[in-house]
């Protein structure tokens, strides 16, 4: 194992009240059995992390919806209990955010990297990405940002159908809402009811052209960059099984190598200037053989305990390391690893050589104890909700009496623009309203 500097405790922070966010007791247990001591900063009502015998003290998160300096008035108050600098690790893409933009004031209580300021709130937003990727020239999906119901609508067609929304912002996203980040639409009257709730979203609707999963075809690639700008303790995975199914997370990983995958990021970080943790979701197009970045996270993945290597590294201890002033050690990678999320994919779950479990540890009995009663009573809460809903739900109005028509001639295939986000064009914008 690497020489830590164990002087140094590490504070996680997440704002997002999902209580079965396995990334977070991945990071408690990876930096807990190096001897460091972790504060959480965390919502643990009804999560299994709370059993983790290397929580070190949980403190209360912000309350819903804080702002950035309502997140660093808290983080204070957690370095006056704590009492010594510390390492701080942003567990989701709000806290980082925050973080970022509270540098400043968060330090020299906690220790960061040297990111360039506002560089994690542009790679996080899902429309300035593709600006970015533009730039870069990392293939990314052709993006349109429509500005009203019926050009949602058009841009829907336009991109053709099915077609792939998402919430610029899905930090934003209000806590106990039936809106997710991403979904995929099957007609334009979707994308037109999705965006008339925009302003409940908290930020604006953007349409992506959707390209179709497949075997092999998922990846991602986790990493952390260090204070010199090289990559160090993560690698590519193959995503085999996602949850939901074609646009959710990561529920069986495979640590397989990449060469083209690897070369983008670090093309990309190094055109950025990025430093700290970094998630990448990548897509392959079957038909032009590109990998296509779909999402930046800056901070560490969910399933980054994948990527723990022979040298005993991943990225939240490179991070330590780095940010105490410690060697790294020289990667020993451990290709064919695999990663499972027991209460997502139970039939994989199989103790075998080469696997690690989300929340199943035998040095960590707790959580894993914990798991199966209240992901029942989650799912059980769930149902109920979803239930009242439909009966609460309103009946469709009848179909309007329809005629046959001609049908349009096919237009061209969008291209996408030098920023990276297409227009809608001004012919398309007059004929939407």
């Amino acid at each position: 194992m690497p020489s830590f500097d164990v002087r140094v405790p590490a504070v996680l922070l997440r704002t997002d009240r999902n209580p079965f966010h396995h990334g977070t007791l991945g990071a408690v247990r990876s930096l807990g059995r190096a001897g460091i001591d972790v504060h959480l900063v965390a919502d643990s009502t009804g999560s299994p992390v709370r059993g983790s015998r290397f929580v070190r003290r949980m403190h209360p998160p912000p309350a819903p919806g804080a702002t950035p300096a309502d997140i660093a008035v808290t983080l204070r108050r957690v370095a006056a209990r704590v009492g010594r600098p510390a390492v701080l690790i942003p567990m989701d893409d709000a806290s980082a955010v925050a973080v970022d933009r509270m540098r400043a004031e968060l330090s020299p209580r906690f220790l960061l990297p040297l990111t360039p300021t506002g560089l994690a709130e542009r790679v996080a937003d899902k429309a300035e990405l593709a600006a970015v990727c533009a730039s870069a020239g990392i293939p990314h999906p052709v993006t349109l940002v429509p500005d009203s119901p019926a050009q949602a609508a058009s841009a829907a067609r336009r991109l053709g159908l099915p077609v792939v929304a998402k919430w610029s912002r899905p930090w934003l996203l209000p806590a106990g809402s039936d809106l997710r980040s991403t979904t995929v639409l099957d007609t334009a009257r979707e994308a037109r009811d999705l965006y008339r709730r925009a302003g409940e979203a908290g930020s604006p609707l953007l349409l992506q052209a959707f390209l179709p999963p497949g075997p092999d075809r998922d990846w991602f690639f986790h990493g952390y960059v260090d204070r010199s700008g090289a990559v160090r303790g993560g690698g590519a995975g193959l995503k085999q099984r996602a949850w939901p199914r074609g646009a959710g997370l990561t529920a069986v990983g495979r640590w397989t190598p990449n060469p083209a995958v690897t070369a983008l990021a670090e093309r990309l970080v190094a055109r950025l200037g990025y430093r700290g943790i970094l998630d990448l979701d990548f897509r392959l197009d079957g038909s032009t053989g590109a990998y296509h970045l779909l999402d930046f996270n800056p901070r560490p993945g969910a399933q980054f305990r994948l990527f723990a290597d022979g040298a005993g590294l991943d990225v939240v201890r490179a991070l330590h390391l780095d940010l105490t002033h410690r060697p790294l050690p020289a990667p020993v990678p451990l290709p064919g690893r695999t990663f499972v999320v027991e209460n997502y994919a139970p039939l994989s779950a199989a103790f075998r050589s080469g696997t690690e479990l989300a929340w199943h540890a035998r040095d960590d009995l707790g959580p894993g104890a914990a798991l199966w009663a209240l992901w029942s009573r989650h799912l059980g809460r769930r149902a109920g909700r979803h239930l009242l809903d439909r009966a609460r739900r309103p009946a469709p109005a009848p179909p309007a009496p329809t005629c046959l028509t001609r049908p349009p001639s096919p237009s061209p295939s969008p291209s996408p623009s030098p920023s990276g986000v297409n227009p809608l064009s001004d012919e398309e914008k007059a004929s939407s309203h």
